[in-house]
This record gives structure tokens, C-alpha cells and sequence, in this order.
């Protein structure tokens, strides 16, 4: 039933996401035809950001999909890092997407051109009503996927964006201030890449296998070491299979290798509940020391 019920979830989350990328690629078209017509380099701005957060969710929901596949001899591990993969494809095309944005910006300052306020305030109104849509609709989401939280956020920042362009098209409109537009696409861009430059370290971090930032190693060890039994823990290595899973290999000596059969669910348990370790390769090596001489007979043991 459990497992049914995961099935529904995700097919839901699938459905959700299929929902918030058509709003949001029709809302990139209106967005685009409105900065064109009205010549606001803001509105094409949040446009481009805009078009960035629906390929995020289709790249998220491709990876979902993807990484759902179970292990086989290509991929022993499974294909969740499909979902890495992902975000970092997402971020780096927001990179990209962040430094047009200045260029462009940065250009407009030697060759300013007149902004229709009004086309600019009912587009970004509009572009408003649907980004809070798309946040309200991935924010259940976003708390257990890196994909999903990155989608998220950037939705929100849209929002913001979209708010920044009303006060831009309404100054235009008072004041005739066109210089604010192009402000508001420097403070877009800006936040835009510091979306990506928050998220990219964690993302590489996964990719490189490092360990988790939450763990450890000494930690890690001495806990080992605190089992009964067990004398020495050396050549460890912790890494993340995804965004959810811990895994570890390491060396465990033992004082005697008769009661390897309670160590070793014993050591599984605490790393399980102390450091959510859920995949474990232990090498148990009993030392056997007389007259200060100490040979090692090795005995692999995984999960």
C-alpha cells in the first residue's frame, strides 16, 4: 500500500510540474511579445529568466523520470544522480542566461530607447499572478529535490522581478525615468547569479563525491570505534549516492573475529541512525597480536 502510495505521489509531482511548465512557457511568449512592443529590456529579461525556470522544470521532470530507473550492470548504483545532473545543467545555463542579462543591460545605457509603461505593467501583472501559480504549485515539492527547490526559488525571484517591472513601467509612466528599467535588468541579473553561485558548490560537491557537509569523518570514526569489539577504523571514505543517500567503505579491525556477526549490524545500525548512512561497504580485519607481531586475516562484508 506504502508503495502505492509513493507511485501516486509521484505521478502527481509529475503532473504538477507537466501543469507549471505549459503556464510558464506561454507566459515567456507573452512576456517576449510584450518587451518587443514595448521595448523594455526588463520584460525580455525577466522573459529569458522566465523561459530558464520552465527548462528547469522540464529538465527536472525528465530526471525524475530517469532517475526512477532501478540499478542494472550499467548504473549499480541507479540513475538518482540523474537529478544532480540536472541541476547543474540548470544552473550553468542561469549563469549564462545572468551575464547576457548584464551585457545587455550595459549596452542599453549607450543606446537608450523609449518604453511603452503601460504595455511593460500589464504584462509583468500578468507574469506576477502566473509565477506565484507555478511557486504555489511546486512548493510541496521543493522540500525533499534539489531540482524542484532550485525551480522553486526561481520562481520566486521571478515574482519579485515581475514586481520590480510594475515600479519600472509606473516610473516610466510619472517620471519618464527609462533608466530604471535598465536597473531593474542589473538587479535581475545579479539575482540571478546568485541563485546559481548558492546552489553550484553543493551541486559540484555531490558530483565530486565528497563528503556529505553535515558529516564528519572523525565523528564517523570514533563512533565505530565504540562498538564493542571493534579496535581500530581506518581507510574510510563517505560520499553521496544523490541528494538523499550517504555511503561509506571502510577498514574495521576487530579483537575477535567470532563476534563479527554482532558487530557488523551493530556498526550498520549507528551509522544508519546517527549519521543516515544507509549504504555501507565494511572490510573486517581481525588483529591477532603476540610478542608485539601482529598478522591480519582479511574477510570482505557488504551490504
Amino acid at each position: 500500500m506504502s508503495e502505492q502510495h509513493h507511485h501516486h505521489v509521484e505521478d502527481l509531482g509529475d503532473k504538477r510540474l507537466g501543469l507549471a511548465i505549459a503556464i510558464n512557457m506561454l507566459l515567456t511568449v507573452a512576456q517576449v511579445v510584450g518587451g518587443i512592443i514595448s521595448g523594455s529590456l526588463s520584460l525580455i529579461a525577466d522573459a529569458l529568466h522566465n523561459f530558464s525556470d520552465a527548462a528547469s522544470l522540464l529538465i527536472a521532470l525528465v530526471a525524475r523520470k530517469i532517475g526512477r530507473q532501478p540499478p542494472d550492470l550499467i548504473r549499480t548504483f541507479g540513475y538518482k544522480r540523474a537529478e544532480v545532473i540536472a541541476t547543474l545543467i540548470n544552473l550553468v545555463s542561469l549563469v549564462l542566461v545572468g551575464f547576457y542579462l548584464i551585457y545587455e543591460a550595459l549596452w542599453r545605457v549607450f543606446e537608450p530607447q523609449v518604453i511603452e509603461g503601460w504595455t511593460v505593467i500589464i504584462v509583468a501583472a500578468i507574469a506576477l499572478v502566473i509565477d506565484v501559480a507555478t511557486a504555489i504549485i511546486t512548493f510541496s515539492m521543493s522540500k525533499n529535490s534539489m531540482n524542484i527547490r532550485a525551480a522553486f526559488l526561481h520562481n520566486v525571484s521571478d515574482a519579485l522581478a515581475s514586481v520590480g517591472v510594475i515600479i519600472a513601467g509606473t516610473l516610466i509612466l510619472l517620471y519618464e525615468w527609462y533608466w530604471s528599467d535598465t536597473l531593474l535588468t542589473l538587479f535581475i541579473a545579479g539575482y540571478v547569479l546568485y541563485q546559481a553561485a548558492t546552489m553550484l558548490p553543493k551541486t559540484i560537491h555531490i558530483l565530486m563525491q565528497g563528503t556529505p557537509e553535515d558529516i564528519s569523518i572523525d565523528e564517523v570514526i570514533t563512533c565505530m570505534q565504540g562498538v564493542p569489539g571493534v579496535l581500530n577504523v581506518h581507510h574510510v571514505h563517505i560520499w553521496q549516492l544523490d541528494e538523499h543517500q550517504n555511503a561509506l567503505e571502510a577498514h574495521v579491525q576487530l579483537l575477535d573475529y567470532q563476534h563479527i556477526e554482532h558487530i557488523k549490524p551493530a556498526l550498520k545500525g549507528e551509522l544508519l541512525q546517527r549519521f543516515g548512512i544507509s549504504h555501507s561497504t565494511l572490510e573486517f580485519e581481525q588483529s591477532i597480536c603476540s610478542d608485539n607481531v601482529s598478522s591480519v586475516d582479511s574477510k570482505k562484508s557488504e551490504l
